[in-house]
């Protein structure tokens, strides 16, 4: 939650007066609309089918949207959980239909049956209690019957509705997709009138499409009934057949609490079936679920009964896979679960059954940019063995290989391109004695080849020089947890590390690569040892160590990844720096290519800082859906370095963990709703210099006509030490004062401060004015550059304070 720090400040008789900061209560951020799962969460190219999307927020929601080519959707439906007052009403109705429908069939008492189960009554006799109540309502019509069974449905519905708010809305979408719309994974938003929701995975697929059927409510379980076992009670629904699904096919299907789904499908002799779940792939973590995302298990039976295959998970990956080859024509089945039995609306999974190809292992896992790369593969089901990877255009960075059959396309697999030389390890050098020459700067392809296995490579290094050595294995798909050493020659180490943890992994929660740096005592030759921290190996092993002087670095995640706001309306985001090899320099950042009228403010990661907020601004226009791009660019080593910032959600996993997600698009929003905000502007000379124990003034320019009688300013997140003091006001211009803490903040330190402004209607009579007072937010201030300063005592002599 944003830390709010701030001062009241009414307009009136030309001053503003200030309220004391304690006195204001903190305010949480307000929240837009999201979304948490959708059903299905993909389908088949040339097909138009609907999606249960589920969220918050939604009220009015009127576009969607997904990403990339040949996609189109649009909003046909809209529902929201009834309140318990609309239920208690339903429940009148529903009580006024029963009476009507015994007083029609003849009932003398008793538990009211099922009106679809009851025998047909004869019609009351004459003179009797029923038919003059019968006479009173009126005959029972097949409307009342048809009624009666909708209100029964909403009221249980009702009963079973999810208890997470965030997935207790559903809109229904009809989705088109193009015949020769490429395959793979999209994003999917929805608009609303708050603008646009957060992004979900997407995937469009070559195969036939199963859809398991939304389960339908429950019967609201209220009085005794007779059982088939003769017990009082609720009776048990009769449990359905299980789906009969001709392959291939990608099954759709979510898991309820203590569920199995079971799928049942006929297969040949000598077939080579790869069934993979995808689960947590769609919805990569659940903020209340341990440990914070399905957990799917796949177990494939015979026509008997008996479990012939079993998977929990694919190596680290969570989601399972399983390879079978089929020994006999006959009937099988698959069932996925939840591993603990938990289940909900948003256990989604997608599970694919056929005979696709599945890459699992390449080798090398990436090659040197401006040449071709000959790629081994592993797997199942591949059309061929070895490929091509052309990198004479590929710039530095992460790439993928996939191979396509007559049985569709592999998932991707990532390959990583870099600018260094590349060698291959070579056997034996699995001992001190025997280590590889390695010439640093270097990437060594390898392989830790069988259990216990180590690989062992020297280099020859000066007294003073810092180096590096970093394995990247589990990041691109190899199942290796490796572990680093660097020894001198005597063998005593220098420098070890098991687990590097790369925040700009937001999928990974068990960070396995290792990272070493150190300075080297003397001139002489060392050694660098990788090996597998569990004494695992084998030919899917592969790593690629770079070894050599640190390459200072960075990457950029911004968040959110969609941006809503108001014609002319500025809104904080957030931008990360992910720091590499110890690279700490500012980092100068902008819009690229940016629509006309945006603008970025307060575009700046302080020198060794991993975040600043920032502000962005829309222009003055109607409203539309715009795609933006942010750029950061820095020096190191005398080397000009340029980073696009990479759209991200800050998701939580398992009531704790923080994981910065990325996704494809970073989009802005324009809300064509309400007035444009009130246009307060920055005036004078930035950044704000700010004396540590001292204070410093920034002027607005406010119009003179149309502002609220009242208006609160507010630090939105400030830095610790730094406080909004005093806000002065003046006819078309207004002046706050901020304070910083000197034993909080040191003179150098810098980043943007963000003021939000608030307008405030007349307080209740009956209420506290100062606690009561409605108020609504109007607007945020482009962001405010400040750095601290020494106090004007310690300044060199003619230097200016604000």
């Amino acid at each position: 939650m944003n830390r709010m720090l701030g001062v009241a400040a009414r307009i009136g008789a030309g001053v503003l007066l200030l309220g004391p900061p304690a006195a204001r209560a903190q305010r949480p951020a307000l929240s837009g609309p999201r979304i948490g799962c959708a059903y299905p969460a993909g389908g088949r190219r040339g097909a138009t089918f609907e999606v249960l999307v589920s969220g918050q927020s939604l009220a009015g929601v009127t576009n969607a949207f997904v990403s990339g080519a040949g996609v189109t959707a649009e909003v046909v439906a809209y529902e929201r959980p009834l309140t318990q007052r609309e239920v208690e009403a339903l429940r009148e109705e529903l009580g006024r239909l029963v009476e009507k429908m015994k007083a029609n069939r003849g009932f003398r008492g008793g538990p009211a049956a099922s009106p679809a189960a009851a025998p047909a009554a004869k019609p009351p006799a004459a003179g009797s209690t029923n038919a003059a109540a019968a006479a009173a309502t009126g005959p029972w019509t097949a409307a009342d019957e048809a009624r009666m069974a909708e209100l029964r449905a909403k009221v249980a519905t009702f009963m079973r509705r999810p208890p997470n708010p965030a997935i207790a809305e559903t809109a229904t979408v009809r989705v088109t997709v193009a015949a020769e719309a490429a395959a793979g994974a999209r994003e999917l938003r929805l608009g609303t009138p708050q603008g646009l929701t957060n992004p979900l995975r997407f995937e469009v697929d070559e195969w036939p499409e199963f859809v398991e059927a939304v389960k339908p409510p429950s019967e609201e379980r209220r009085g005794d009934r007779e059982r088939p076992d003769g017990r009082r009670g609720p009776a048990p629904p009769p449990k359905p057949a299980d789906p009969l699904v001709e392959l291939p096919v990608v099954v759709n299907g979510r898991i309820l609490p203590g569920e199995t789904d079971r799928y049942r499908f006929e297969a040949r002799r000598g077939m080579r079936l790869v069934i993979a779940a995808a689960a947590r792939e769609l919805i990569p973590y659940l903020a209340d679920a341990v440990p914070g995302w399905f957990q799917a298990t796949l177990t494939l039976c015979d026509a008997e009964g008996h479990e012939v295959a079993y998977a929990d998970d694919f190596r680290f990956d969570p989601d399972p896979v399983l390879y079978y080859e089929v020994p006999a024509d006959g009937e099988y089945a698959i069932e996925i679960r939840d591993s603990i039995y938990r289940g909900r609306e948003d256990f989604v999974y997608r599970l694919a059954i056929g005979e696709r190809p599945f890459i699992t292992g390449v080798f090398p896992l990436g090659g040197r940019a401006g040449e071709t790369t000959a790629v081994e593969l592993s797997g199942w089901n591949l059309p061929t063995n070895r490929v091509a990877f052309d990198g004479r255009l590929a710039m530095p960075g992460l790439h993928s290989i996939a191979v396509g059959s007559g049985a569709g396309f592999s998932r991707d697999a990532p390959f990583a391109v870099d600018d260094l030389p590349e060698t291959f390890e070579k056997e034996p050098n699995s001992q001190h004695r025997t280590a590889q020459a390695a010439k640093p700067p270097v990437v060594v392809n390898g392989r830790i080849e069988r259990a216990g296995d180590r690989d062992y490579f020297r280099f020859d290094g000066r007294a003073g020089e810092t180096v590096v050595a970093e394995v990247y294995a589990r990041r691109l798909g190899s199942p290796l947890d490796s572990q680093l050493k660097l020894t001198d020659r005597s063998g005593k180490i220098l420098a070890f590390n098991d687990d590097f943890e790369d925040p700009g992994e937001g999928l990974e929660t068990h960070h396995a690569d290792s990272l070493l740096r150190a300075t080297l005592p003397a001139d002489g030759t060392y050694y660098v040892q990788v090996e597998d921290r569990a004494g695992q190996g084998g030919p899917e092993y592969a790593y690629r160590l770079r070894l050599g002087a640190p390459r200072p670095d960075f990457a950029l995640r911004v968040v959110p990844s969609g941006i809503n706001l108001r014609p002319g309306e500025t809104v904080p985001v957030t931008i990360h720096a992910i720091r590499y090899d110890g690279f700490t320099n500012a980092i100068a950042l902008a819009l690229r290519d940016a629509p006309p009228g945006f603008a970025l403010g307060g575009g700046a990661i302080p020198a060794g800082e991993d975040r600043v907020r920032v502000t962005v601004t829309a222009p003055p226009v109607k409203g539309g859906v715009y795609r933006l791009r942010i750029e950061g660019r820095a020096s190191a080593d005398g080397l000009d370095l340029v980073r696009a910032a990479t759209p991200a959600e800050d998701l939580m996993q398992a009531f704790f963990y923080r994981h910065l997600v990325p996704y494809r698009e970073l989009c802005a929003c324009v809300v064509a709703r309400g007035r444009v905000p009130y246009g307060l502007k920055i005036a004078g000379e930035l950044p704000v210099r700010l004396p540590a124990g001292g204070t410093a003034r920034v002027r607005l320019e406010m119009p003179t006509l149309g502002m609220p009688q009242a208006l609160e300013l507010e630090l939105n997140d400030p830095p610790e030490g730094i406080v909004l003091r005093n806000v002065t006001f003046a006819a078309g211009r207004a002046e706050i004062e901020f304070g910083a803490d000197a034993e909080k903040l040191k003179p150098g330190r810098s980043g943007n401060l963000i003021v939000t402004a608030f307008g405030s209607r007349p307080a209740d009579p009956g209420g506290d004015a100062a606690r009561n007072r409605p108020r609504f937010p109007l607007t945020t201030l482009p962001a405010i550059p400040y750095t601290v300063v020494p106090p004007p005592e310690k300044q060199a002599a003619g230097g200016q304070v604000p």
